[in-house]
């Protein structure tokens, strides 16, 4: 366990270095300030175990009312932080005061050198208490109400067996994890459980898109920044992972980040510490982090697009989420539960689907996945003027016709086919291509360069 930090506060220079003495030599690290502002400042900056303040500072020199009002906003912003008030000109008001303000104790100088460590020694030992009962209660109380929240998934395929029993040990871990597989197979879902069975399920869950983060706003985003840091920066902005603080960030599309942003990430997963934009400040963050790509990042690594060192902090736990054409049986579940879904979104009352509906539906290929399937779904929810939704309403091609083009190629290849199309259709230009595709400019540019696709390449 680290060693005590205290900070203390007083404006008289040889009274600050009496109780620094006197308290290193009892295994204390120690701070000392000498305005309530320095400790505003200290303790916004740093954690302290305790504090002990003069009540007089220099605005007057017998009321206390400085440390009086400084003792409210500590005891305010904080109540797990203990702190010891101090003055030379001790009264029963000013004592019964402070302590109604929030005060752990008072000691009147000149002190007595055993009392003061015994009350110092007292007040670290609550403030500790305090904060491991305030992190019992919070884990506890997720615990307890985690079970009731965790999403839904349809998996009733043998396939998909020893990925939830993977799921079902890792979840409620703080390991991360680094969830692969094709677009539409339900990564982000499969985050959200993992977040909603941890510990951490009453904390946030923040999800971001690294592919469409440019260089620009990375920093920005992603950790935040301060007013006045650049042109636009009209107010002090909290980054995503300063949001998903004590909870767990999912960062998709993590293959398609530059090195320069993967070095800057790695910092924060080594040591779990940041800097806002702008600001010299390091802020501690307590983080779980769940990642997803349908690269192949042992292929990236090899190929000196994606750092090893990070896949190593990302990859605690891989996950590989099968496609949907390797799970037939689920598809008729998961094209139920879509069904009653989007029928009440839509208030449509219908029974489910035709025969030859279901049919079409299990012989489609689904290149697309579990997105195609939620897409296809909705569409005939809309479409459907019947008690049961028709195969015509699905709009899918007869015998999944459109799929065979791309299930048996490898995914790379699949992928170049969509963005030459995608470029192709939008006559080489990148801005328009990377629209359709649901893609940043920046993260288009990246797949060019991957394929060694030319913007004049495309058929």
């Amino acid at each position: 366990m680290p060693l005590p930090r205290l900070l203390i506060a007083d404006d008289q220079p040889d009274v600050l270095e009496a109780l620094r003495l006197l308290l290193k030599g009892e295994g204390y690290q120690v701070e000392t300030v000498r305005s309530p502002l320095e400790v505003l400042e200290a303790v916004r900056a740093r954690e302290f175990d305790a504090v002990l303040s003069d009540l007089n500072f220099t605005r007057d020199t017998t009321s206390g009312r400085e440390g009086l009002d400084l003792l409210h906003l500590l005891a305010g912003s904080d109540p797990t932080l203990p702190i010891v008030v101090m003055t030379a000109w001790a009264s029963i008001d000013t004592a019964v005061e402070a302590m109604r303000r929030g005060a752990h104790d008072y000691v009147e100088k000149p002190w007595d050198n055993a009392r003061l460590v015994a009350i110092v020694r007292n007040a670290v030992e609550l403030g500790r208490a305090l904060r491991r009962a305030q992190l019992l209660e919070r884990e506890n109380s997720a615990l307890r109400s985690a079970a009731a929240d965790l999403p839904v998934l349809v998996a009733e395929s043998a396939v998909m067996r020893p990925v939830l029993q993977l799921m079902e040990r890792v979840g409620p871990s703080d390991a991360n994890v680094l969830i692969t597989g094709e677009h539409g197979t339900g990564k982000e879902l499969v985050a959200t459980w993992l977040h909603a069975s941890s510990a951490r399920a009453r904390r946030g869950f923040v999800a971001v898109n690294m592919g469409g983060l440019s260089d620009g706003v990375f920093e920005s985003e992603l950790f935040g920044h301060v007013k006045g840091a650049f042109t636009d920066a009209r107010a002090d902005r909290v980054g995503r992972f300063e949001l998903a603080d004590g909870g767990t960030i999912f960062l998709d599309e993590i293959a398609n980040i530059t090195l320069s942003q993967q070095s800057k990430l790695l910092r924060v997963l080594q040591g779990g510490e940041l800097e806002r934009v702008g600001s010299s400040k390091v802020r501690q963050v307590d983080v779980r982090v769940l990642s997803a790509t349908n690269s192949v990042l042992q292929s990236e690594v090899q190929a000196g697009r994606f750092r090893e060192d990070l896949l190593f902090r990302l990859n605690t736990i891989q996950l590989q989420l099968p496609p949907l054409r390797e799970r037939r049986e689920d598809i008729a579940p998961l094209a139920r539960a879509f069904l009653q879904r989007h029928a009440a979104r839509y208030r449509k009352v219908l029974e489910g689907f035709e025969p030859a509906a279901m049919q079409a539906l299990l012989e489609h290929g689904w290149p697309g996945n579990i997105r195609e399937l939620g897409h296809a779904v909705e569409r005939a929810v809309l479409m459907a003027q019947g008690p049961a939704v028709r195969a015509i309403d699905l709009g899918l091609r007869p015998g999944g016709a459109a799929a065979p083009r791309y299930e048996d190629l490898p995914l790379d290849e699949v992928e170049q086919i969509l963005i030459r199309k995608a470029m192709a259709r939008h006559g080489g230009n990148v801005s328009h291509a990377a629209r359709s595709l649901g893609l940043s400019r920046s993260a288009l540019y990246r797949r060019l360069e991957h394929h060694r696709i030319e913007t004049g390449d495309a058929p």
